[in-house]
């Protein structure tokens, strides 16, 4: 067993408590779910790798099929799956002891999975790379907790608290709305800490039953790992309190949205924030990222928004930017600049919804922001007042969306463009499955009066 010297600490102190019986070998496909095989212990260590059709990331959202298979043909062929086992970590709410284990995507050639998620995610940190640039992120995740919902012809409601009356929305920074689901948020804590993640804090957000978690910032594959690994943690905390949890972007009508904000930093080969000089003040390169970010931006709104209702977030006057403006601790703005010693100088990216595929949302934030530092984009001027006064800059619905990825050939160099071609496809897919269904709406207001 000398691959348990290769595990993270946290998943060694599981092992010593607990018996090892199965081990969950998990990837993330386009929707960010978790695909895999649960592997009895013994058969686990004896293999090398485990194998999955490639079909998985052709599969939208209702579990339909996109025609993305390639010249070939739809023929499924296994890739080749090898556990990354620095991802090893705890499953604190199985009956027996389990791991999971990210594993990474490769053909049978031994090439790495070009539309894998994690792969696009590796892909564009290692043209920071190439340039002697490491990056930085610190996602903050925003979701709800709601009432048991299993008849989707019903509206969402907030969960029950302790009061025994439904969580109070509008409520921000509220104490007392936290300790009102105080239970969950013991479990979310308790199995983060049996899986080794560290929370930076949780706070209640404007919603009825809106939370946000903020994850201390590091290497971008990582924190995309660690969002991964949380969205399972928190339905399953959620789970046992019966109530859920989701991660939608616009679940309530009324209610703010969720976003996943995503700051950003650039260090170099020394450990230098780039966008920082030598007396403290703002880089070129800070400037050129918030560029990129802000050329770029509009062709990426497909990853960051991936669903028709993402777009429900996106509303002028509401919480949700519809700008790519930059201002200085500004929150009405797309990009918005922290307060922050000069070290710690960051740029925040607060377009994305928390229904992103958290590796695809961070690549497609870098790779923005790594094409404005290479092509020395200079960013518009600083924005002062309320951003609102600004013009909306984003699509407004996922086909527009997708229109405008279509054409960014640019963009589909960074993040790879067979993977751009696979997304199209299977987004497009799932946009024609979206309208087949006649909604309440249509019913109410069209039925009889058109």
């Amino acid at each position: 067993m000398s691959w348990i010297n290769q595990i993270p600490p946290a998943a060694q102190a599981y092992l010593e408590q607990n018996r090892l019986d199965e081990v969950e070998c998990v990837i993330a496909d386009l929707p960010g779910i978790a695909r895999g095989k649960a592997v009895p212990a013994s058969k686990w260590e004896k293999q090398g790798h485990f194998h999955l059709p490639n079909s998985i990331f052709f599969q939208t959202i209702t579990g339909d099929w996109g025609e993305a298979a390639g010249p070939d043909g739809f023929l499924e062929p296994d890739m080749i799956l090898k556990p990354d086992l620095s991802t090893a970590t705890a499953t604190p709410w199985a009956t027996d002891g389990t791991l999971q284990v990210i594993h990474d995507a490769f053909d049978q050639k031994g090439k790495p999975v070009a539309f894998a998620p994690r792969n696009v995610l590796r892909r564009v940190v290692a043209l920071y790379e190439a340039e002697g640039w490491h990056p930085i992120v610190a996602p903050e995740m925003e979701f709800y907790l709601v009432g048991r919902n299993i008849d989707p012809a019903k509206a969402i409601e907030p969960m029950m608290g302790r009061t025994g009356r439904p969580a109070a929305g509008r409520q921000a920074y509220s104490m007392s709305a936290v300790d009102d689901y105080g239970p969950v948020i013991d479990d979310i804590y308790e199995f983060a800490e049996i899986q080794g993640f560290e929370i930076d804090g949780i706070a209640q957000e404007g919603g009825a039953g809106q939370l946000e978690i903020n994850l201390r910032h590091g290497d971008p594959l990582k924190l995309a790992d660690e969002v991964f690994y949380f969205k399972r943690l928190i339905r399953e905390a959620a789970l046992k309190h019966d109530c859920f949890a989701t991660f939608m972007a616009k679940p309530i009508e009324g209610e703010p949205g969720s976003a996943m904000h995503v700051h950003h930093s650039v260090v170099d080969n020394k450990g230098r924030n780039i966008f920082t000089g030598p007396g403290g003040g703002e880089t070129d390169a800070f400037f050129h990222f918030i560029g990129g970010l802000q050329e770029h931006m509009p062709s990426a709104i497909a990853l960051i928004a991936p669903y028709v209702n993402s777009y429900r977030r996106y509303v002028e006057g509401e919480a949700a930017p519809v700008n790519l403006e930059w201002g200085r601790d500004n929150r009405t703005t797309g990009i918005r600049i922290p307060i922050s010693p000069p070290e710690a100088r960051r740029i925040e990216n607060r377009l994305p919804g928390m229904d992103c595929n958290p590796y695809l949302c961070i690549a497609a934030s870098l790779a923005c922001g790594y094409l404005g530092l290479k092509n020395e984009i200079r960013p518009d001027k600083r924005w002062r007042g309320e951003a609102s006064e600004s013009e909306a800059e984003i699509a407004g619905s996922l086909s527009d969306a997708l229109d405008l990825f279509d054409e960014a050939k640019e963009l589909h160099a960074v993040l790879g463009d067979d993977f751009a071609r696979v997304y199209s496809i299977v987004k497009r897919t799932e946009y024609t499955e979206f309208l087949q269904v006649i909604s309440p709406w249509e019913r109410e207001h069209l039925l009889l009066n058109v």
